[in-house]
């Protein structure tokens, strides 16, 4: 190692007077550091802070959509950013610089931490990057909110011979590994509020779908058989609070919800029999976050229905059903969001940035998929992907097709759809572009039991036209996540750190701090086929890995196979271009 990277590594240098950040006082890509970055005033930290230096920072699609709503994203809502400037950024490697004196004996100078992004602060959330300054900046302060959040410290120690790239990468990666452990609710929300709408007349039963002690705060009964009402209201031995009501309409809903709910939602909608399609929309609208429509019907639904598939993303609804008349099996038999075991799946945007670590995650499964068909509208991209798994896709004998719908055309979707199927459609859909058609399109191939899982950031309010039908009719599922826990990093920094998870196989592009505003643009119009990290006590221009055989020879010398990443060429890079 030399001099001037050991010095870095060991903060064994001395420390600039001023700090430069990338802030952001408007919205619009087009706006961000259109006058350059902020240069600002020496912090020292206070006592329940630290001060940290950022060695790396990955740009995620997200704070492209942070930047180009301003202080109308959900999470900075109503904030005045030329008071209050947002300092974007959350794909970060820490490295401690000091430590206040309520902290000193915790956080030593140079260990070196990964952020849990969303933080929650006495009930709060309020996430780095977004409320909380983030990293787009070269040094930064972490204050109590993150040291001693409501789950204890959401800063993630990172071990030294990790490099600052892939320490960087491991949160974009959590988000691909959480949205693969989704697991469904098997019974109605504890203290929440359920409405049962009533369709058919049938012998419906609640065995086993109701946890006594565990039971939720109220259930309206709308339209429901005496009998089935009088058995259910047996089963609650008190424990919840029922109400009956007459036959709801489309049009007394959200009525219902504003003095049921208080305008949250219900938690659980259960519908008995096959119900109209405006009804499913209008309860659709009506739906708490993280709530359950379960349909137990054996007649499908006249037409398609208008889905807010924005919701399923972000507020983790989950559309379910049974054809039977035991309502608990709509429950019980929805699977985990986990790929099925030695079956087939496709990736729709297979090779765009995220998409290419859920294809390269399928691959390197030692018990995943064995037949994956990879769609996308880039053919470099693509040609990158191919790339990425070849040695693994060998290794546990995985079918893969690849195509191109744009340039190859919808017959070829279609005869790699049958190739891989056998009309029986997938047991796994993944959704990584963020369009209400491609979901449409996708729906009616998959297979009986199939899980489509909406990964992509559709915005809420997208609305998708989708046949509910098959939740109840072919047990299929929608499911969708947005970010990650705690241990979801914790666990994915571990596969990084153990080698089972090559975070810095994703990395495409870097640059220096100079760099963050190019790099925030290329991330939106997605110029690179995977992550581009910058490393912020650098100067480099923006620099795609395949174009550093001329740009930096050196560093390009310790990729891997001319394309990959590697730790051996970080070190280069640093010794190359730090000036400290």
């Amino acid at each position: 190692m030399s001099d001037v990277l050991a010095k870095y590594k060991n903060m064994d240098y001395k420390l600039p007077e001023t700090n430069t950040a990338w802030r952001m006082k408007e919205a619009g890509v087009e706006n961000f550091g259109k006058d350059g970055p902020d240069i600002l005033p020496w912090v020292k930290p206070n006592d329940n802070e630290i001060l940290v230096r950022v060695d790396a920072i990955g740009i995620c699609f997200s704070d492209v959509k942070l930047i180009t709503q301003g202080s109308s994203h959900p999470r900075i809502t109503g904030r005045d950013m030329i008071a209050d400037p947002v300092t974007p950024g959350h794909e970060v490697s820490l490295t401690v610089v000091e430590a206040g004196a309520n902290w000193k004996d915790i956080y030593k100078p140079a260990s070196r931490y990964i952020v849990q992004a969303d933080v929650f602060y006495k009930g709060a959330s309020i996430a780095y990057g977004y409320v909380l300054p983030g990293g787009m900046q070269q040094y930064g302060i972490i204050g109590e909110e993150i040291l001693d959040g409501d789950e204890g410290s959401y800063l993630i120690p990172v071990k030294d011979k990790t490099g600052y790239a892939e320490a960087a990468l491991v949160e974009p990666w959590t988000c691909v590994v959480a949205s693969y452990r989704i697991k469904p609710r098997k019974s109605l929300k504890a203290g929440g509020v359920t409405l049962i709408v009533g369709c058919a007349d049938a012998d419906y039963s609640f065995d086993g779908l109701i946890d006594l002690n565990n039971a939720p705060a109220k259930i309206i009964l709308a339209g429901v058989d005496a009998k089935i009402a009088s058995e259910l209201i047996n089963q609650l031995q008190g424990k919840a609070e029922t109400v009956v009501i007459d036959k709801i309409t489309v049009d007394s809903i959200v009525a219902l919800t504003q003095e049921r709910t208080g305008a949250a939602g219900f938690d659980d909608v259960i519908v008995l029999g096959t119900p109209e399609p405006e009804l499913v929309e209008a309860l659709g609208e009506n739906l708490a976050k993280h709530s359950v429509m379960a349909i137990a019907a054996d007649k499908p639904i006249s037409r398609p229905v208008k889905i807010d598939v924005g919701r399923v993303h972000y507020d983790y609804i989950d559309y379910v059903g049974t054809k039977s008349r035991v309502i608990a099996d709509a429950y019980s038999s929805s699977r985990v969001s986990e790929l099925t075991l030695g079956g087939s799946v496709w990736f729709v945007g297979a090779a765009g940035a995220m998409g290419s670590m859920h294809v390269q995650r399928a691959a390197k499964m030692a018990n995943g998929p064995k037949k994956m068909l990879c769609t996308d509208v880039d053919d470099y991209r693509m040609e990158c992907l191919k790339a990425s798994i070849a040695d693994n896709v060998r290794e546990h004998g995985i079918e893969v097709i690849y195509v191109n719908p744009v340039r190859e055309g919808q017959a070829a979707v279609d005869k790699a759809i049958e190739e891989i199927t056998g009309g029986c459609g997938f047991d796994d859909i993944i959704i990584l572009v963020p369009a209400a058609a491609l979901i449409e399109q996708a729906i009616p191939h998959l297979a009986k039991d199939g899980l489509m899982n909406i990964f992509a950031g559709v915005p809420r309010g997208t609305i998708a036209t989708l046949d509910l039908s098959t939740t109840f009719m072919k047990s299929n599922r929608f499911v969708g996540s947005s970010g990650s826990g705690l241990q979801d990093i914790i666990d994915t920094l571990g596969y990084t750190e153990s080698g089972e998870l090559p975070t810095r196989n994703s990395l495409a592009a870097i640059g220096g701090i100079d760099a963050m505003a190019q790099g925030v643009a290329a991330v939106k119009e997605a110029t690179f086929p995977g992550k581009t990290v910058i490393f912020p006590s650098i100067e480099l221009p923006l620099t795609a890995l395949t174009d550093l055989d001329k740009a930096m020879p050196n560093v390009f010398a310790k990729l891997k196979d001319g394309k990959f990443w590697t730790n051996e060429a970080e070190e280069e890079l640093l010794r190359s271009t730090l000036d400290i």
